[in-house]
């Protein structure tokens, strides 16, 4: 059942969304080569909890804060304070934030040092895809606008897209309906309405779209082993417009 929110919820959606935006405007420049995994998700939660909030994921279990996945990890990455970050990684952090109820979800992907070109090139585009699902995102369109949208930009560029993990509905709960695809299927396909807030992902492999699951029960990594990466934001649906509720630039928007 897709929740259409109000106007006080996406209110206060948005305050959670602000939150996030502001914890990660003042955490990535502190992130760099030699932290572990396990620094970054204490870090990221001593923010959260200071400012009031609680940590999204631990509402599903998830043992961390941060889903900090590295290189050839697609998503949920397992904080350790043995996985160490290293120059050249490209990091991806996937965060939300449960503040008075209603949840934020945003990941932002960062090259830590000197990354290769490759890599680089991956991150833009992925960024691309990102911004073209936004840009979909529209009253009147369907889901599948914004998958097909994501998929041409990176298949544009010879990039496989994960089809085994989407983007979803978000705000009254972490994960809500309706799955937003990053790739053509064969599923339910809504018309995006007034009221719907999304968490639009992208999550872009170098190389095959395929994935499997790690023995830890949660890191989902590359088939291949070549690197993969993952940006997400929330985005609200008004009538006339879209609103990218965690945008790291938000208050120069307004």
């Amino acid at each position: 059942m897709i929740h259409l929110k109000t106007q006080e919820q996406i209110d206060k959606i948005r305050k959670a969304c602000h939150l996030t935006a502001d914890m990660f405007n003042e955490l990535i420049p502190q992130i760099h080569a030699g932290l572990s995994t396990k620094q970054i998700d204490e870090m990221f939660e001593k923010y959260i909890v200071s400012h009031g909030g609680k940590p999204a994921w631990k509402r599903e279990g998830f043992p961390g804060v941060v889903c900090i996945s590295i290189n050839n990890e697609v998503i949920h990455g397992l904080p350790s304070k043995k996985r160490i970050v290293k120059d050249g990684d490209l990091v991806s952090l996937d965060v939300g934030i449960d503040l008075d109820g209603y949840i934020s979800d945003t990941t932002h992907s960062l090259l830590i040092g000197n990354v290769s070109p490759e890599v680089r090139k991956l991150q833009k585009v992925t960024e691309e895809c990102l911004q073209a699902g936004i840009a979909a995102c529209v009253v009147g369109n369907r889901i599948s606008d914004i998958s097909k949208a994501v998929y041409e930009v990176a298949r544009k560029n010879g990039y496989g897209v994960v089809y085994d993990y989407c983007g979803h509905g978000v705000g009254l709960d972490v994960h809500e309906d309706p799955s937003v695809p990053n790739c053509p299927s064969h599923g339910l396909n809504p018309r995006i309405k007034e009221g719907m807030v999304l968490a639009i992902e992208p999550m872009i492999n170098m190389g095959v779209p395929d994935v499997y699951t790690a023995d830890d029960g949660w890191t989902v990594l590359t088939e291949d082993g070549k690197v993969s990466c993952h940006e997400e934001h929330t985005v609200a649906v008004f009538s006339d417009h879209n609103e990218v509720l965690t945008d790291l630039n938000y208050k120069n928007l307004k």
